[in-house]
């Protein structure tokens, strides 16, 4: 079935509170099925921790409260998860991706968090972006009912998912694509190792044997550990359609999260 695009006004569920930029609603026939979806994108800010500006992309499916938070790896924006939302609103999904302070462009969007931190003189490191999830997390969760949220992560904050989602009663489970140990001064593997709440953890082939080490403490009846047989790819872009192997990466990923829901 050929894909259908048609524009329409549809209001948006979220509080006017946000300075929003950008709105768009799609009806979309997917070339799999004969189901269709309305789905709604819209840019957005609201303050981090430190007040500091968070730009995020709002991608909202036939009205679903968003329940899925994404956040992008080092030296990228909330561009590297275009395609991965629209992927998850035809589930049924509905996301929001966001800029942290540490990044810079993905998918030819860039990062303005980062933007708005250097005109701000604000530092920029992967532990200073911890406070911007956190504070997008605090953000969801108080606009969807206050119902807990599945947090996803790509390398850096795949790290710092995996921290937060620990301590974190409005996080139900976690998605962790290539974490590591990435800060210093910091032990991942005993941050983490009494996390109880289902995490799904991937990395690429080669990093497979460093990532087992690193959830080796996690109770087993939490974790799902997905391997790739293929090559695979460094942080979330193992659901981007040009990576090898991605159909496993997946069939892994949304297993999980209909079995953790």
């Amino acid at each position: 079935m050929n894909y259908v695009f048609r524009l329409c006004i549809l209001g948006f569920l979220l509080v006017s509170s946000c300075n929003n930029t950008k709105n768009e609603t799609k009806t979309i026939a997917l070339h799999d099925s004969k189901a269709q979806f309305k789905e709604t994108k819209e840019t957005i800010t609201f303050p981090s921790k430190d007040g500091l500006s968070i730009t995020a992309d709002v991608y909202v499916v036939n009205n679903n409260p968003v329940s899925i938070l994404l956040c992008h790896q080092a030296g990228y924006s909330r561009g590297e998860y275009k395609d991965t939302a629209i992927r998850l609103n035809a589930l049924g999904y509905s996301v929001m991706a966001i800029d942290q302070r540490s990044g810079n462009i993905a998918n030819q969007v860039k990062n303005k968090t980062n933007a708005a931190a250097k005109l701000k003189g604000l530092p920029t490191t992967y532990l200073d972006a911890k406070q911007d999830i956190e504070a997008a997390v605090d953000y969801v969760y108080e606009h969807n009912n206050n119902k807990p949220i599945v947090l996803v992560g790509s390398s850096y904050s795949a790290s710092l998912s995996l921290l937060i989602a620990a301590q974190n009663d409005k996080i139900k489970s976690v998605a962790a694509f290539s974490p590591g140990e990435y800060f210093k001064g910091m032990h991942i593997q005993e941050l983490i190792k009494t996390t109880a709440k289902p995490m799904f953890v991937t990395a690429s082939n080669s990093e497979t044997s460093d990532l087992k080490r690193l959830v080796s403490k996690v109770d087993r009846n939490y974790l799902t550990h997905y391997m790739p047989k293929e090559k695979g790819i460094h942080g979330s872009r193992a659901l981007w359609s040009s990576t090898s192997g991605t159909k496993g990466y997946w069939d892994a990923f949304e297993t999980f999260l209909r079995t953790s829901n």
